[in-house]
């Protein structure tokens, strides 16, 4: 078992004033479907998304950069060497193997199979917070995780009943033994570069500009060559590319940021319930937005998040 001195209270109680804060970053996570819907001409996205990921990535390393320069650096008593740096480079391997895992999946199951089973990475995430952190959850603690997933499922089932009723045809969920294998692999992993990310973030007594220099080093080096090695006829780098697209990249590099700091001074579990929190701020989107028709199922599912939330944190 790796257990991490000082990694936090065993009963996380954030403030309320803390709470109000992640407002904005599940606004900024929850937007992010909807602006690239936004996007779309014809019902395609015309620009390449792995371009659109090492952006994101290199935006992040360059608002690092200026961060640690401007505000953190020198730092009294600190020195770096390279087993400060060599971590990071577990999390860009786990990530990129992921985002290529979902691309894999595609061919064993069908997209909305995937979108509920995806939901056990929760389950994955706080198995591995709890063994690999040291953590232990109260028996409430499970059931509001247990709850937060259910959540998740049913957020994710109607939205495949609106699919149907949309597209007036019969849809059919599938999933073959290797979609099965697949699915679970891909949601330990999830699960893995999660608790992982905080072991190294709180481990290290190092400004987290710092530390997110490093994992964006690595992970600007292994998009690039995802996207060198993926790419596909004469689209350009930056082909396609409208203003929504750049308040895409704006948003999800201010979303990765603000999620380091939700994993270096909260928790793995605090960053399910921003991604949770998120669905709701996706479905008022894309609502406001896209004319989305909302149902029972969406006051359903943000009962069950609150009260997960009430359950867990006592608020």
């Amino acid at each position: 078992m790796i257990v991490i001195p000082d990694v936090g209270s065993d009963v996380p109680t954030p403030p309320l004033r803390l709470w109000r804060r992640r407002v904005g970053w599940v606004i900024i996570y929850g937007s992010h479907a909807p602006l690239i819907a936004l996007t779309k001409v014809d019902g395609r996205v015309p620009f390449s998304s792995s371009s659109c990921v090492v952006l994101i990535e290199l935006a992040k390393l360059l608002t690092s950069l200026a961060l640690l320069v401007t505000r953190d650096w020198p730092s009294p008593g600190v020195s770096v060497s390279c087993r400060h740096v060599v971590p990071y480079a577990l999390p860009a391997l786990l990530y990129a193997l992921n985002n290529n895992l979902v691309v894999l999946m595609q061919s064993h199951m069908d997209p909305s199979t995937f979108q509920v089973l995806g939901n056990l990475k929760i389950a994955s995430t706080a198995l591995l917070y709890s063994s690999c952190l040291g953590k232990r959850l109260r028996l409430r603690q499970w059931l509001a995780l247990g709850l937060l997933m259910g959540a998740g499922v049913c957020h994710s089932y109607s939205t495949l009943e609106l699919e149907k009723e949309e597209t007036t045809r019969e849809a059919h969920l599938h999933v073959s033994a290797w979609g099965l294998l697949l699915v679970l692999t891909y949601c330990l992993i999830s699960g893995l570069a999660a608790v992982y990310t905080e072991l190294i973030l709180k481990a290290q007594h190092l400004p987290l500009s710092l530390q997110n220099l490093f994992l964006y080093i690595f992970g600007v080096s292994v998009n690039g060559v995802a996207h060198l090695s993926g790419a596909s006829g004469d689209r350009g780098f930056l082909e396609g590319y409208s203003p929504a697209v750049w308040v895409i990249v704006v948003g999800q590099a201010a979303n990765g940021l603000l999620m380091s700091v939700v994993m270096k001074h909260g928790s793995s579990i605090t960053r399910l319930f921003v991604i949770s929190c998120s669905m709701l701020v996706n479905a008022a989107f894309s609502w406001a937005v896209l004319g989305l028709q909302l149902t029972p199922v969406f006051l359903l599912v943000a009962l069950m998040i609150g009260f997960a939330a009430h359950l867990y944190y006592g608020i």
